[in-house]
């Protein structure tokens, strides 16, 4: 029961995962939250021109198979969600279609100016061309299904070894000239390998890199010190450093942790800003809270 609560991010009273059903039927008013005031503030993101809120609202807690929690809220839900981070100053939104949430941005999308928004989105890929959808076709589709024309980062999804950039280079091409077309302002790679971050860090076509970091190496490539390391050179190298798996993908969730792990991202890692999971207008305000006390502090 303990790992349940752990993975759904409890903050207080917040519903874990066995209960998300119940937050929908709530509509998220049931949860009851302190109001409050403060909002997060904007970071620039490396050489990439871009100035985005140093808290993203990551959108693929246990996300596969074109669903995740968030999605799994219910469109409506989710909108109120995505309200209350925006009302909160999370002006960034983690998504992806291996996520599902591309449609769920699109609804937000009714309520908040998209051009407020920093819209994150992530691509799938394949090696063998007959088992991909075509990357033109994809990106359109996605352009679609979020109801933006354009996304502000768009990332490989998930590198896995040091090879990606011969692996993948149908897809950086059609990336750059996307990029040239308006279509994507930032390109990059999320790394689930050491050496797929590795190659990352000094590549010149990388804008923005998504990296896992945490203090208990939990859901890791490496150690803290050694993916430290990395990102520090990367950011040296002008690049964008997004922080993920901050609460070791929903393990390490206490209050001691969570304390822990914000501190630790924010005073002792080379990233700029970070992507977490929230579920619930309570989660979503600790992570504020917590967020801009320690980096105030």
């Amino acid at each position: 029961m303990e790992k349940i609560n752990r993975r759904s991010f409890i903050y207080g009273s917040a519903v874990g995962l066995t209960g998300y059903a119940a937050l929908t039927a709530t509509g998220l008013t049931g949860l009851g939250f302190t109001p409050a005031t403060a909002t997060v503030d904007k970071v620039k993101l490396g050489n990439s021109r871009l100035t985005v809120s140093r808290v993203a609202l990551g959108t693929g807690s246990i996300g596969g198979n074109h669903q995740s929690n968030q999605t799994r809220l219910g469109m409506s839900n989710f909108v109120k969600l995505a309200h209350h981070a925006y009302d909160r100053g999370v002006h960034f939104f983690d998504t992806a279609d291996s996520y599902g949430s591309y449609p769920y941005v699109r609804e937000a999308f009714k309520e908040i100016p998209r051009e407020k928004i920093t819209l994150l989105g992530k691509m799938w890929t394949e090696n063998d061309p007959s088992k991909a959808e075509p990357v033109d076709k994809a990106l359109d589709r996605f352009r679609t299904e979020s109801g933006s024309d354009y996304f502000d980062i768009m990332l490989l999804h998930c590198m896995m070894n040091g090879k990606w950039q011969e692996e993948k280079k149908r897809y950086i091409d059609y990336f750059s000239k996307a990029k040239q077309d308006g279509k994507i302002k930032a390109v990059g790679v999320s790394c689930h390998n050491f050496e797929a971050l590795k190659v990352a860090v000094d590549d010149p076509w990388v804008d923005v890199i998504l990296a896992r970091i945490n203090p208990f190496r939990a859901h890791m490539d490496g150690s803290p010190a050694e993916i430290n390391a990395l990102l520090e050179r990367a950011r040296n190298n002008g690049k964008g450093i997004i922080g993920m798996k901050i609460f070791g993908n929903g393990d390490r969730v206490l209050e001691t942790e969570r304390e822990e792990s914000i501190t630790f991202a924010l005073k002792k890692t080379s990233i700029h800003c970070m992507t977490l999971g929230m579920e619930s207008i309570s989660q979503v305000d600790d992570a504020v809270d917590r967020v801009m006390r320690i980096a105030k502090s």
